[in-house]
């Protein structure tokens, strides 16, 4: 396909249209049109019918230790408000005040007895009831009609996923896997030691390609692959007999553990949960392999865990290991934007300075963070050129960008479909 048609959207055809056109027209395992990385209606679009439709991660349970603890996620323009409330449990609103619609919880994290509007100091309880609207709504004002707006929240294994929709897509099989699988390392007790957050100049959907390869690891992450190994399990075909002896040695020594290993994948490529072992000899992933956190996770009793590598799409992919865990979220921003933001917990009871060292514990996927925005934002500014036409995938070393390509195309069919 050397010459594409032209991309215009006018008060003629609507972007919905144009995007079903472009859906239909798409080369199987090619990367996507322009339009898709770039075009702003394009990133409303995928706003509207992905990060507004799909089970979005939020946060950590440990971000949220008590009653009247709260986090805010911003997705899109929509900022919503995770809270944990008077019976201990998590709840999920929109960040709007049913008076005027002033953002009610202005910083991203805090401890709050009541949701307080700072505009007209509107009082919501923490399970979303107007309790105070001053005294001049007059006599006929019904606080109970007056409700912080719901926003739907699920919590399993220490991880929050929020959904704009009323009708969220199934996500029961894989909270039930992460349960299990986490199980183990008892998140709900860790605590997030170290949190960065960057900007990628580049749309989310090539900082996620970039994620699901790596092809480019050899020559971008050195460190990374001071402990990193690049297959998943012994079913990856490109995985050496080496490889194939040290998982079947690990699974074995997993197995007396009683920590959990199995391949999951069963979520339409929406989801994925695998534990693969680390580079023989290195333990956690560190400059030097060594644990980062003396104080293991959960019931943990050996580090010897490899990575429990965790995938959920759209917006977070993780790394479990037996001392810490690193856990990913991308949020866009704008066309050619997306916030990265990268959290590493440790035991609740780990102490700074004696159990763990922030920059020891960070060092690595900072580095490796800082590499991946150079090769996205790279990426961006190739795509972006008069250039660029959809390019063929490696099936060998890019299934996982297939894969992601794929689900993204189908959910944004099947929404655009549904309305």
């Amino acid at each position: 396909m050397d010459q594409l048609p032209v991309w215009n959207v006018d008060a003629e055809t609507s972007p919905h249209a144009l995007v079903k056109a472009m859906l239909k027209r798409r080369i199987p395992d090619y990367t996507l049109e322009q339009p898709f990385y770039n075009s702003e209606a394009i990133f409303q679009l995928d706003m509207e019918e992905i990060f507004s439709k799909e089970w979005i991660f939020a946060g950590m349970t440990c971000e949220l230790p008590k009653k009247g603890s709260f986090i805010t996620v911003d997705i899109g323009r929509n900022s919503v408000i995770v809270t944990r409330d008077n019976k201990n449990e998590l709840r999920a609103f929109h960040n709007t005040c049913r008076h005027r619609g002033s953002k009610i919880c202005l910083t991203h994290r805090g401890k709050m007895p009541k949701l307080v509007c700072p505009y007209h100091q509107w009082a919501y309880d923490l399970d979303g009831s107007l309790v105070y609207a001053g005294s001049d709504m007059g006599d006929d004002f019904d606080k109970s009609a007056f409700s912080l707006s719901t926003v739907q929240c699920r919590a399993a294994g220490g991880y929050i996923f929020v959904c704009l929709s009323d009708n969220p897509p199934p996500i029961d099989d894989f909270l039930n896997d992460l349960a299990f699988y986490l199980e183990p390392l008892d998140l709900d007790n860790a605590k997030v030691a170290v949190q960065s957050e960057i900007i990628e100049k580049a749309n989310w959907k090539l900082v996620v390609e970039n994620n699901r390869e790596c092809y480019h690891c050899e020559g971008s992450h050195p460190e990374l692959l001071n402990s990193l190994l690049e297959w998943d399990d012994n079913n990856d075909p490109r995985a050496t007999p080496e490889f194939n002896a040290l998982v079947e040695k690990m699974q074995t020594f997993w197995t007396d553990l009683d920590i959990p290993f199995k391949y999951q994948m069963r979520y339409n490529n929406r989801n994925r949960i695998v534990r693969t072992p680390l580079k023989e000899g290195t333990h956690s992933m560190t400059m030097d392999g060594q644990v980062a956190c003396s104080k293991l996770l959960g019931r943990v009793t050996s580090p010897d865990l490899g990575a429990l590598r965790i995938l959920h799409l759209p917006n977070s992919w993780n790394h479990g290991m037996g001392d810490n865990l690193i856990a990913f979220q991308i949020l866009p921003v704008s066309p050619q934007e997306t916030k990265v933001i990268t959290r590493w917990l440790v035991h609740k009871d780990a102490k700074e300075g004696v159990d763990y060292d922030p920059e020891n514990l960070r060092k690595v996927w900072d580095a490796t963070n800082a590499q991946d925005r150079t090769l996205s934002e790279n990426n961006q500014l190739g795509v972006n050129s008069a250039g660029y036409r959809p390019g063929p995938y490696s099936k060998t070393y890019e299934f996982g960008v297939i894969n992601f390509v794929n689900w993204y195309c189908e959910r944004l069919e099947t929404n655009l479909n549904n309305e």
